[in-house]
């Protein structure tokens, strides 16, 4: 499912919530087979199911009873917004319909029991999910590169951070060969699709309004393919219809990302992050894009104080774009002695090029490409790509030393877009 993750301990192996006393009956001695403890097993259904987690941590397995339902999809879809992800949910019902039994497994469902339930059946409902449980991720087996992720925030607006954003996409997909997503999630205003001549499709906002579908099919449907390594998932929504979600699907977007793609890059403005802040605590490398003014100096040490309360681990690599050398509200000694810190990589302003890019429907480091300011791309590139194979091969020695992938965090569909991309 897809709620986020609850910080409450612990999840327990099991809960159950049944509609009548034969079936509680049941469940509990196939829970007690099971070696799970029978006080997890509950009356009341499905809502009272919605009503538990959305206070308390979502179990391993989840057993409920539809029974009662009067809108099956309706109601399952709100246990999605309150059940974690990683949970194997298997229901119970008595309407015998193979377009209910389809949608149900559409909406994130494992399995689908019809009742009366006899006890075998549950056992191996049960079983099976236990199976899922424990196998081994595809990753595991057949992907030996890791996954790295990395956001694009700017400072302010206005500063370029989409330019980079795109730009360094377009570069470690073509220049590094490596399976970039680019994620941009200004849902209203992203400019992800439109740098790059392409239709942004209704893939981010069918997520937003529906996390419950998001899973490896979705994200190669949804996907826009910008070239054989580079794939964009953005938005235009009406302005006119403010988006309304909790954060859930983003962070179950970056989870599908983390398992598809060798990169993914979110393009994160700053008033989705600082309600959603979960949204970079997977990320490896941040890159804060400023241009050299005194407002974004200001702003610059405020969101490097907040990056390094919230995500300590993560490396931050400073991006001042727009650089101009004659003029200026400060001269790049001034920017960085206000904010205690250097200017990693300086992108120069140059508006021909800027220019050049937008009318051709291409990445600004694609029009760079040969001139001296593409020099600028390949440095940002090496940056950051040596910070994740750094991190890979910090990874590397524990993997080998626990016998099995650490890759198993990271899901199985590895090859998902290699093929497509075929």
């Amino acid at each position: 499912m897809n709620a986020p993750f609850k910080a409450a301990g612990l999840r327990d192996p099991f809960n159950a919530f049944v509609c009548d006393d034969d079936t509680l009956e049941l469940i509990r001695v196939a829970a007690a087979d099971m070696g799970w403890p029978i006080e997890k097993c509950n009356k009341g259904g499905l809502r009272n199911a919605v009503q538990s987690l959305s206070v308390s941590a979502s179990p391993n397995i989840l057993f409920v009873d539809m029974s009662e339902s009067g809108d099956p999809i309706n109601d399952i879809n709100a246990l999605a917004e309150v059940c974690e992800p990683g949970t194997v949910v298997i229901a119970a019902g008595q309407v015998n319909d193979v377009r209910l039994y389809r949608d149900l497994l559409s909406s994130g469902i494992q399995d689908y029991l019809l009742k009366p339930l006899s006890l075998d059946q549950v056992r191996d409902a049960l079983t099976n999910a236990q199976a899922i449980l424990s196998a081994p991720k595809h990753a595991d087996m057949h992907d030996d590169k890791l996954h790295h992720m990395m956001a694009v925030v700017g400072v302010r607006g206005g500063v370029g951070a989409s330019m980079v954003s795109t730009s360094l996409a377009w570069a470690i997909s073509e220049q590094a060969d490596r399976q970039t997503a680019l994620l941009d999630l200004d849902v209203h205003f992203g400019t992800g699709a439109l740098t790059l001549d392409l239709e942004p499709g209704r893939g981010l906002i069918d997520a937003i309004d529906n996390p419950s579908r998001i899973d490896g099919l979705f994200i190669e449907r949804a996907m826009v393919r910008a070239s054989d390594k580079l794939s964009l998932l953005s938005a235009e929504a009406p302005i006119h219809q403010p988006v309304m979600t909790d954060g859930s699907a983003f962070y179950q977007l970056e989870e599908e990302l983390r398992n598809a793609f060798e990169m993914t890059i979110v393009d994160i403005p700053r008033q989705v992050l600082i309600p959603f802040p979960h949204l970079v605590s997977e990320c490896g490398t941040i890159l804060l894009v400023t241009d050299v003014t005194l407002a974004s100096a200001r702003d610059t040490i405020r969101l490097l104080s907040w990056f390094k309360q919230n995500v300590p681990g993560a490396r931050v690599v400073l991006v001042a774009n727009k650089f101009q050398t004659t003029i200026g509200e400060l001269s790049r000694k001034e920017f960085e002695s206000s904010i205690e810190r250097a200017i990693d990589i300086v992108v120069p302003f140059d508006p021909k090029l800027v220019a050049q890019a937008a009318k051709l429907g291409k990445s600004y480091a694609e029009v760079c490409k040969g001139t001296k300011a593409g020099q600028v791309w390949a440095n940002l590139t090496r940056v950051v790509l040596d910070g994740a194979d750094a991190e890979a091969e910090e990874v590397a020695p524990a993997k080998a030393k626990s016998g099995g992938s650490l890759l198993g965090k990271l899901g199985g569909l590895g090859t998902l877009v290699k093929k497509g991309a075929k």
